[in-house]
C-alpha cells in the first residue's frame, strides 16, 4: 500500500496540511525503500524523524486547539499521545532487535495506518472548529 497525501486528507488548514504532507511522506519513502529491499536500513531514519516530528506537529497542533479554544483537545491529546507511545514503542524493539522485516511491517501497518485515520476522524474536526473560530 502507497501511502499518498490525497485530497481526502485534506484539512483546509495550511499549517496541519502541509505537516502531514511530510509524515505521509516519511511513511512512504520507508515502503518505498522496502519496495527496493531497503527497509531495514530506512526503518531507523524513518523512526527518528517520526518521533521528531511527530513532537513538533502534535504541539503545533495543540497550540492551535487551545488558541481556538478546541472541545475535544484533552481526548485529542490522549489520541497524540498513545501515538508517541506507540513510536517510543517501535523504537525500543529497534534498539533491541534491530531493523528486521517485522519491525518494518509494523512501522507501515501501524503509524501509516494511524496517521491516516486520525486525520480524516480527528484533525478534520480540529480545523473546521478553528475554521470557524475565525482562524
Amino acid at each position: 500500500m502507497a501511502y499518498t497525501f490525497t485530497p481526502d486528507l485534506v484539512t483546509g488548514n495550511n499549517m496541519i496540511d502541509s505537516q502531514h504532507k511530510e509524515l505521509i511522506k516519511a511513511i512512504d519513502d520507508l515502503l518505498n525503500a522496502c519496495n527496493g529491499g531497503k527497509g531495514r536500513a530506512q526503518l531507523e531514519p524513518t523512526l527518528k524523524f517520526l518521533s521528531d516530528y511527530t513532537n513538533k506537529h502534535f504541539g503545533d497542533e495543540e497550540k492551535l486547539q487551545q488558541q481556538y479554544k478546541y472541545p475535544d483537545c484533552v481526548n485529542h491529546k490522549k489520541l497524540h499521545d498513545g501515538f508517541k507511545q506507540s513510536v517510543r514503542i517501535l523504537g525500543d524493539e529497534l534498539r533491541k532487535d534491530g531493523p528486521t522485516v517485522p519491525l518494518v511491517g509494523k512501522v507501515n501497518a501501524q503509524i501509516g495506518g494511524w496517521l491516516i485515520t486520525h486525520i480524516k476522524r480527528e484533525d478534520v474536526k480540529v480545523a473546521a472548529h478553528v475554521k470557524a473560530a475565525g482562524g
